[in-house]
């Protein structure tokens, strides 16, 4: 989808004839916009992360990285060729620009504060989780026209008690909880300031499990699990539907062939959903062609990590090799854009009494995480799934955080990079790097900073990499170190 845009109308006087006492009414344009309302750049803001969240960082980078498809050529970042994802790093920083110019026009309320300040959060902790530390507090001060902003510490960025993601998020809700202003242009939950309020709430418990190797204190992860407020169902979900019409289109609806050719079912999708006897194996792959024409269903795998030479001499029939179902390509509205689903909360929670972080029932959170996925995707559960020796908790924590996460990675399919930023913490599952990885074996940690950054804004960008080290793909983040 392309950004939106809204351009103030600048009226020049011309001197035609003559000035008049009436001059401003008889030039004034009538379809012009005198001014712009902030519901336009909320709108903006919503529909370009969402979209770049679902599709480029989703789709096209993360399911490689996170083996829920394989390359079989050109993407070489299924051999873990990262670069610096620069891209994305300026649509954020434009976004958050964005925001803040909100501010200032008219219409501007507490509502559109809270809403701002939610969406603003969720920027920024893509941002650090993607390259560590980053700009923050200097970030898009318009006022200071501070082009060189310093970086912030990721620590910082989320546990600051004023102006960290967290305390910030916990602001929003008590902003939004209070107001009696209301918002427009609010594509994501039709303008329901109830429905932001818990989102912030459940972003907080994603950060919470984020930085739970930094803390020894899950008072507020206990607080947010036994209020009423988080995301109550898949009718709260983050999402955006795609529309059958153009532009606003599924994008790999549109795509060239040879991207779709490209994404390829994996062994590792494969192994796991076999093992499971998971009928949602047909939500996301289609059986391979050669099996269909020999009247012989099935889905298919290949080993991620490879190079077009070692595919060729392995023999491999990539005829034979599954891929992404037609609901991702041949459908224009198939799926929705997606930040958040309720299914991630309910795997959080599990996780977090599986740790013992929190008390409740690990098994019902866990439970209820499948069967919102299943629903959301109109998969049928199949009878007695729960009771599955693969499926089952069986009171082993190593086994259960086991199965929790594999099922909260499964649920993660196309959820920007929130499956790799839980394989980094919690190393589950282990993925193993393909054999013509380039990073000697090594599964990666961060994008590299954007090369812009070396060049305009040098004396920060070596104080950042000063304090967390080199700036290769390899250096982790402050909540990745034990």
């Amino acid at each position: 989808m392309k950004n939106i845009y809204y351009l103030f109308t600048v009226l020049i006087c011309a001197y035609v004839v003559g000035c008049t006492d009436d001059f401003e009414t008889i030039n004034e344009n009538p379809n012009a916009p005198q001014s712009v309302s902030p519901e336009f750049l909320l709108t903006n803001v919503i529909v370009s992360e969402i979209n770049e969240n679902t599709y480029n960082q989703g789709l096209r980078l993360n399911n490689y990285m996170t083996q829920f498809v394989a390359s079989v050529e050109f993407e070489r970042i299924d051999r873990y060729e990262l670069g610096g994802n620069s891209g994305y790093w300026n649509l954020i920083y434009g976004l958050l620009a964005d925001l803040e110019s909100m501010k200032e026009l008219d219409g501007y309320n507490e509502a559109y504060d809270g809403v701002a300040t939610i969406m603003r959060s969720y920027l920024f902790s893509q941002l650090t989780d993607l390259w560590g530390d980053v700009p923050y507090t200097e970030a898009v001060a318009f006022g200071e026209l501070n082009f060189t902003p310093a970086y912030d510490s990721q620590e910082f960025i989320y546990s600051d008690p004023e102006n960290g993601i967290l305390a910030q998020l916990e602001d929003a809700v008590e902003q939004l909880q209070n107001t009696t202003e209301s918002v427009q242009g609010d594509v994501l939950f039709g303008n329901d300031l109830n429905k932001w309020v818990r989102f912030s709430n459940t972003l907080q418990v994603r950060y919470l499990l984020r930085t739970s190797k930094k803390s020894t204190d899950f008072s507020k992860l206990q607080e947010l699990a036994d209020s009423a407020m988080l995301m109550r169902s898949n009718e709260d979900n983050a999402v955006l539907p795609y529309l059958s019409a153009a532009p606003n289109q599924f994008p790999l609806f549109n795509a060239a062939l040879g991207i779709y050719q490209e994404l390829r079912m994996t062994e590792t999708v494969d192994s796991v959903l076999k093992l499971w006897d998971d009928p949602r194996i047909a939500v996301f792959y289609k059986p391979s062609n050669a099996s269909v024409n020999a009247g012989n269903p099935e889905y298919k795998g290949l080993l991620n990590g490879q190079s077009r030479e070692t595919i060729s001499a392995a023999g491999t029939d990539l005829n034979d090799i599954s891929l992404m179902a037609d609901t991702f390509r041949a459908v224009p509205d198939g799926v929705d854009a997606q930040l958040m689903l309720y299914s991630e909360l309910q795997f959080a929670l599990a996780e977090a009494v599986e740790r013992g972080y929190i008390t409740g029932d690990a098994e019902q959170y866990y439970q209820n995480g499948i069967q919102a996925h299943f629903e959301y995707y109109n998969a049928e559960l199949p009878a007695g799934y729960f009771t599955r020796d693969a499926i089952a908790l069986n009171g082993n924590q190593e086994d259960n955080l086991q199965k929790i996460l594999t099922q909260k990675w499964l649920s993660l399919f196309m959820v920007g990079h929130e499956a790799w930023f839980n394989i980094r913490r919690t190393g589950i599952p282990a993925l193993k790097p393909g054999p013509d990885n380039l990073n000697n074996g090594q599964y990666p940690s961060r994008y590299l900073y954007p090369e812009s950054e070396q060049a305009a804004n040098k004396a920060n960008y070596d104080a950042a990499i000063a304090r967390m080290g080199a700036d290769n793909i390899n250096t982790k983040v402050w909540w990745e170190k034990e």
